[in-house]
């Protein structure tokens, strides 16, 4: 499986010779690290929910506009505005390859904000992206694993880990942390599940990984 990501929460996915795309949310269309131009087929987009790190409408205008065909897999509350944004082909269950095998809600939020509708989904049977959680119920071999969040924790992610033990680990959700501090904790993230027999992949953003 080849793996891209670009910047926090986006990952593109080729795997069997599809193409995935998961949460194309502001922080990653802002980067410039995600070039439209270079992408050749696009078979589906995961959005895990609402928040605009996760789902950025000039983003998802651009996906559009090349491939007005795509189907997207997301909550209810996100299916409403992409068919207002003129998609057609939108799932709020489990569709092809994509299985949406979780629909508890984001993390907890309370009290500053409300607390969202979430996805959780495996791909091909072979990876799993779970949005913003720390109590995912399962994960396939690969698990893109969110590593710290204003709403959770390195530690909570590293846990969750431990219990769903998949075979090798791609982090996301890390924009966050400064360059400085996301290689040291990339550094020990990798060194900790070194020890448990998990694969931690230190991906650079915009650059295609093997996994």
């Amino acid at each position: 499986m080849k793996i891209t990501k670009y910047v926090h929460a986006c990952l593109s996915a080729e795997i069997d010779g599809k193409t995935y795309l998961f949460d194309p949310g502001v922080f990653s269309w802002e980067s410039g690290t995600f070039e439209i131009d270079t992408l050749q087929r696009l078979d589906g987009v995961v959005i895990t929910h609402e928040h605009p790190d996760h789902f950025h409408p000039p983003f998802v205008a651009a996906l559009l506009h090349k491939f007005p065909d795509v189907s997207f897999v997301t909550t209810p509350t996100v299916a409403k505005r992409l068919h207002d944004m003129g998609a057609v082909h939108i799932f709020t269950d489990s569709t092809g390859d994509i299985e949406v095998f979780s629909k508890k809600r984001h993390a907890s939020l309370e009290p500053l904000d409300n607390t969202p509708e979430n996805i959780a989904v495996h791909v091909a049977g072979q990876l799993t992206v779970g949005g913003d959680r720390h109590d995912l119920e399962a994960s396939k071999e690969i698990l893109a694993l969110t590593v710290t969040a204003p709403w959770g924790s390195m530690i909570a992610a590293a846990d969750m880990a431990l219990r769903l033990k998949p075979k090798a680990i791609v982090p996301i959700h890390d924009w966050h942390w400064n360059d400085k501090a996301r290689a040291a904790a990339y550094d020990k993230l990798q060194g900790f599940f070194a020890g448990h027999d998990i694969v931690f992949h230190k991906p650079t953003d915009g650059q295609t990984i093997e996994v």
